[in-house]
Order: C-alpha cells, then sequence, then structure tokens
C-alpha cells in the first residue's frame, strides 16, 4: 500500500488552517464565521492523526485528542448556532457589523 508523506498532509493541514483565519477575519456573517472555525479545528485535528501515525505509531494519543476535539467542536457548535438563532430574533441579522451597531 503506498503511504502518503507527512509533508503533504501538513500542506493540506496548513492550507486549512490559513483559509479558516482568513474566512473568520474576512467574513461578517456569524454562519459562515462558525464554518472557519470548524475549518480550523479540522486542520488541528489533521495534524494530531498525522503525528501520532508518524512519530508514534504504536500509541493511540493523537486519536484521543482528536475525537475530544471533535465532542467539543460540536458542543460549540450547538451553543454557536443558538446565540445565533437569538441575536437573528432580536436583530432581524446575523451581520457582525449591523448587530454591533445596534443598540440592545
Amino acid at each position: 500500500m503506498h503511504e502518503i508523506p507527512i509533508n503533504h498532509i501538513l500542506f493540506l493541514s496548513t492550507a486549512l488552517f490559513f483559509i479558516g483565519v482568513y474566512g473568520f477575519l474576512s467574513r461578517k456573517n456569524m454562519i459562515t464565521m462558525l464554518m472557519a472555525v470548524e475549518l480550523i479545528l479540522n486542520a488541528v485535528n489533521i495534524n494530531f492523526v498525522a503525528f501520532n501515525k508518524y512519530l508514534f505509531p504504536g500509541k493511540l494519543d493523537g486519536l484521543f485528542f482528536t475525537i475530544f476535539i471533535i465532542a467539543i467542536a460540536a458542543a460549540e457548535a450547538a451553543v454557536a448556532i443558538a446565540i445565533i438563532i437569538n441575536l437573528y430574533r432580536s436583530h432581524k441579522s446575523i451581520d457582525v457589523d449591523e448587530v454591533n451597531d445596534m443598540k440592545y
């Protein structure tokens, strides 16, 4: 079976991370910002799995961290979506600039 070099995996992870950072900093819609944070977390998960496979092939520490991050990301997404729904109900917008300019 052909093994993928770690450089390729780390390049993919770095690309995902910086796409997520760009999406978080450049977008004003809260839903797209939440998706960008999920991209960043997935880039970290790829790093954990890659380093676990290539540096410590007999251990499962990287996989356990990945499962923990996936669980935390699911909880974070649920809370963030609930907050976004409440903001939309009160301000009729999920644009960050519009919500910042409004008074509560």
